[in-house]
């Protein structure tokens, strides 16, 4: 007993002892660009916290104009508070962005286009992650209806904008959970059955084959796109599953900051040179991976169609 005691105590010293260098390990990639923005129109979706409060944070320090756009507006005006009196940018606006409601989010491009003549980097951040089943106010699958249709829509409403503003940029949060994923056309609402690790995976890989479609269709416009995996952060995305929260308390080390998961969303946004990569998925800030069906064109295709079936739009 005094044995196993005794090697407890030395792991978890030896644990202690190296923790910064597991933590640097894990840290990962590093957006190393000093490009500027004054002068830049930029919206983040879901920048009330985490990922996407880091990631309007740093542009804002950059100079650039951001939009917050977020369901909570007080979360939002917080966020907002703190990453003006941090960056010394008062131009951090706060709009109100529903992705679960269509309706929430016409009214807000409608907003924006009224108040902006230029848009220069639109990042869909926002996201659900394993919650329970349940549906948007239009009828879709949570995870499918905010992770992908929402932002399918919002990026559409604002496309001309960033055409008008090129060279300009999408850049749409993926994750590697996309290699779990598979667009089930005969049941994308999951209806007939729900397993919300499946479904969650079904939308990021949504993620990943819309980045590649619009990529296509930009071709020659000067706005390019992006979908990028930001590593396993600590984040309030796992609110919705008690083993997931469970898991991130005990394996804490290993997990980025949400300041260390920006830095590939950052390096997409702003790094020199890399409109011939559009279209691509990106982890670590550098080029990665995809699984065989994120590469399917056809399943590509018929998402983006369905997808306008689905919102009532032509594109």
């Amino acid at each position: 007993m005094l044995l196993t005691l005794g090697l407890l105590i030395s792991f978890f010293s030896f644990l202690y002892m190296i923790a910064p260098s597991i933590r640097k390990f894990f840290a990962g990639g590093i957006c190393r660009t000093s490009v500027q923005l004054p002068g830049k129109v930029v919206v983040v979706t879901g920048a009330n916290t985490g990922i996407g409060k880091e990631t309007a944070r740093e542009l804002a320090r950059r100079g650039a104009r951001v939009y917050i756009a977020c369901r909570d507006v007080l979360k939002g005006e917080s966020a907002a508070s703190e990453i003006r009196a941090d960056t010394k940018n008062s131009q951090v606006l706060v709009r109100k962005l529903d992705l679960s409601d269509t309706k929430s989010i016409r009214a807000f491009a409608e907003g924006f286009l009224a108040e902006e003549k230029q848009l220069h980097l639109l990042i869909n951040n926002a996201g659900v992650m394993m919650c329970p089943y349940s549906k948007t106010t239009d009828g879709f699958e949570t995870h499918i209806g905010v992770n992908h249709l929402g932002h399918f829509l919002l990026t559409y409403l604002l496309l001309e904008r960033l055409k008008e503003s090129a060279p300009a940029r999408v850049v749409n949060l993926s994750s590697v959970a996309h290699i779990i994923g598979k667009i089930n056309f005969r049941d994308l609402q999951s209806e007939k059955s729900y397993y919300s690790f499946l479904a969650y995976g079904q939308s990021k890989l949504a993620n990943v084959l819309f980045t590649r479609q619009l990529a296509k269709r930009l071709q020659g416009t000067g706005v390019t796109t992006y979908s990028v995996h930001p590593g396993i952060v600590s984040s309030e995305l796992v609110r919705h599953s008690f083993i997931l929260c469970l898991l991130w308390r005990l394996f804490s080390l290993f997990l980025k900051s949400a300041q260390e998961g920006t830095q590939t969303t950052l390096h997409c946004a702003l790094a020199e040179d890399l409109e011939p990569q559009s279209g691509k998925y990106f982890s670590d800030c550098k080029k990665s991976w995809v699984c065989p069906r994120a590469r399917n064109n056809k399943t590509a295709e018929r998402l983006w169609t369905v997808s306008c079936d689905l919102l009532g739009i032509h594109w």
